[in-house]
Order: C-alpha cells, then sequence, then structure tokens
C-alpha cells in the first residue's frame, strides 16, 4: 500500500506537526507501508526509508505574521497531484494549510482515500485581527475539510471537542501521539548533569524550568519572558528555534539552548524540576507527552491538560492570555509555586504514558482507516 502523508512542513523544522509526521511515516515503513512524504521545502528532507518530495513554495506570510503557511508554486502543484495521483491513500496534517486542501481536493478527484490527523483548533493570538481571521478560516475551510475527509482523526479531545462538539457531531477517532520509549522514560537514581548544560552560569539550587518548543508567541514566549524577569530565584533553560531570540531578552537566568537531539532533550527532562509551556491554541503538544514519560512534573495552557481525559490530574493547566502577559505570568508562578508531586505519583505518571502513547499502536490504526477497516480501539483512542 503506498501512503501519502502531507504535512507542512519537515520535521528539521522543529515543530510538534513535522515530528508527529516524520514519526509516522517510519513507522508506515516499517508496517510494510510504501511511505512517501510530501512537504515545503523550507527544510531539507529526511534521508530514511521515507521517499520525500520538496514543494517549492514561499512562506511569506509567516514573516509577517508568525502563522507558518507555506505556498506552493505551479511546479510543486504539478508534484503534489503526480503523488495524489500514484498513491492508494493521503494521510493529510492539519486541515488549514494550503497544501492540504489541495492534496484533499485532488484525492477527491481520483476517489483516493484521506484520512485527516487534525492537530488543533483555533488560535489565540495576541492580536483581534489575527484571532478573528483563524476563526473565519476555521468555519470556511477546516469544518468542510473535516466532513470531506473518509476518516477523520483528533489527536487531542479539546480539539475534537471545540471542533465537533460533545458528543461529536460526525465519526472520527481519538488517537495519542506516541512516545518514543527507548528514549523518553525515567532515570535511574541521580540524573547525571546534562551536556547540553555544560559550562552554563545557572545557579546553585535553582529550579530549573524548561521550556520546549517553537520560538513564535503562540507558544507564550512574552509569558515565559515576562515570569522569568519577575521570577529570578528561577532558572529558565529554552530548548527550539524561531523569530523570537530569548538571549535577546537581557535577562541572566534566561539560557537559550537552540534545538536539541531527542537523546539531549530528554537527558534535561530527566535533570530540571519541570516543564513550563503556556502555549495557545495547541491540541496535544508532543513535548508534554514526552515529559509526562519521563516523570517530569508540567505546566501547560489550557486545554492542552485536557487533551487526554484519562491524564488530566498529572497535567496543570494555566488560562493563558497572550494580550495579557504580566498576568499569565502570574498564574504560572502560582502553579509552579503550587505543583510538588510525590515520586510515587511521578512514577505513575510515567508508567501511564509509556502504555498508553505509543507510535506503532497509532501508526497502525492509521493504516486500518486508510485501508477502510475500522479499528480495533483501546480504551483511550476509540471511535467517538
Amino acid at each position: 500500500m503506498r501512503i501519502l502523508t502531507i504535512s507542512h512542513f519537515y520535521e528539521a523544522h522543529g515543530g510538534g506537526i513535522e515530528r508527529v509526521a516524520g514519526q509516522l511515516c517510519r513507522q508506515f515503513a516499517s508496517l510494510g507501508a510504501e511511505a512517501v512524504w510530501a512537504a515545503s521545502n523550507a527544510d531539507p528532507a529526511p534521508y530514511t526509508e521515507v521517499e520525500a518530495h520538496s514543494l517549492a513554495c514561499a512562506n511569506p506570510i509567516e514573516k509577517i505574521t508568525g502563522l507558518p503557511m507555506p505556498l506552493p508554486g505551479a511546479r510543486a502543484i504539478r508534484t503534489l497531484a503526480r503523488e495524489v495521483r500514484r498513491c492508494d491513500a493521503v494521510v493529510v496534517h492539519d486541515a488549514l494549510y494550503v497544501t492540504s486542501i489541495l492534496a484533499l481536493l485532488m484525492a477527491k478527484a481520483h476517489r483516493k482515500r484521506v484520512v485527516l490527523i487534525q492537530h488543533i483548533a483555533g488560535v489565540a493570538f495576541s492580536s483581534r485581527v489575527l484571532r478573528s481571521a483563524v476563526a473565519l478560516a476555521n468555519i470556511v475551510v477546516t469544518r468542510p475539510m473535516l466532513r470531506a475527509a473518509d476518516a477523520l482523526v483528533f489527536i487531542s479531545d479539546s480539539v475534537r471537542h471545540d471542533l465537533v462538539g460533545t458528543p461529536a457531531r460526525m465519526p472520527c477517532s481519538l488517537l495519542f501521539n506516541g512516545v518514543d520509549s527507548a528514549v523518553f522514560h525515567p532515570g535511574e537514581g541521580l540524573a547525571p548533569e546534562p551536556d547540553a548544560l555544560a559550562g552554563m552560569p545557572i545557579a546553585p539550587g535553582a529550579r530549573r524550568i524548561l521550556f520546549v518548543g517553537r520560538y513564535v508567541e503562540k507558544k507564550g514566549l512574552r509569558v515565559v519572558r515576562a515570569l522569568a524577569a519577575s521570577r529570578e530565584d528561577l532558572t529558565f533553560l529554552m530548548v527550539g528555534s524561531g523569530p523570537i531570540c530569548p538571549a535577546m531578552w537581557g535577562l541572566a537566568n534566561v539560557h537559550d539552548l537552540g534545538t536539541q537531539s531527542p537523546q539531549a532533550l530528554a537527558a534535561l527532562y530527566r535533570s530540571v524540576d519541570l516543564l513550563l509551556l503556556p502555549s495557545v491554541g495547541e491540541g496535544f503538544p508532543l513535548v508534554i507527552q514526552e515529559a509526562m514519560a519521563s516523570g517530569l512534573p508540567v505546566v501547560c495552557g489550557e486545554p492542552s491538560n485536557r487533551a487526554d481525559p484519562s491524564a488530566t490530574d498529572w497535567l496543570c493547566g494555566v488560562t493563558i492570555d497572550l494580550s495579557d502577559a504580566e498576568g499569565s505570568a502570574r498564574r504560572c508562578a502560582q502553579a509552579i509555586n503550587s505543583l510538588a508531586p510525590t515520586s510515587k505519583e511521578r512514577a505513575a505518571m510515567a508508567r501511564y504514558a509509556l502504555a498508553h502513547y505509543d507510535w506503532r499502536s497509532m501508526a497502525e490504526r492509521l493504516l486500518a482507516l486508510a485501508r477502510g477497516e475500522k479499528p480495533n480501539s483501546p480504551e483511550n483512542r476509540g471511535d467517538l
């Protein structure tokens, strides 16, 4: 079976959606499918068992608004059309991208089965104009895309609720992203100092707060900055890349580590005090699941803490308002002060994550949906 995956970027871009797409493509290949991946040429294509097709795109919208929206040219559209014709089914990651829209329309024209994986709902930008634009786009584009897909998958129960209601107004499945258990797991004994922190001027005894994600507005970077400025007793370790530069904030307790390999990131999870992700418009960020599997407490923006109804008790959700960074920072500070899980609670969280978040299981169910089968579903990944 030839499976064509569509995402806006390759995983070298560093975002969660493209990391998920890469993991699933490799799983498809390991399960015997012919895995093909088409994404914009903004980043290097993967050199793996996955057949990659880079689409020549312009990305002016991200430079202006911070919203990634690659726009394919004529050659890219021809490449996409050719690959849709050659495939047996198309897996589309998120509806609100031009390449996603084109892929679905082409697949329908050629009677190819479409599995749409929806990661996010709305994005609460600080700009009212951008918020309104995204809300309108969800009405005009996203909802018709959801209805047009042959199989609809949500990776977050809160996103499912926002887009199709409770009970769901259309057939859909809830499939949580996986975690690489060989990399992300609790440490044994006292965690060694990660190589990424070698030589860092970190105050002894200071609580270490880890941020992992793209350096863009919706990830709550303004909130992190406000919090760091008001809490010199905390050390903030920033992992990621993007147009915002934490190193330019001029705060001695903020350290920009740049992008890190999965192994280096896992070492950080096992050596810090908690993960802080004050983001908005998210589904279930992969870094939260990786932190859970590592036994690391998490403070995150609402409604990410409700993405998996069975894991809500382990995640500390905070109301984030990007137009009020200081107020959001105060709420994050209160959550950090109150968060003190026991070692038993952290171990139970890690066991849950490692037992329930599995890439291979997710890929098997997606392949079944691509073939038109109804997959057997465990308790928290059922058809809704």
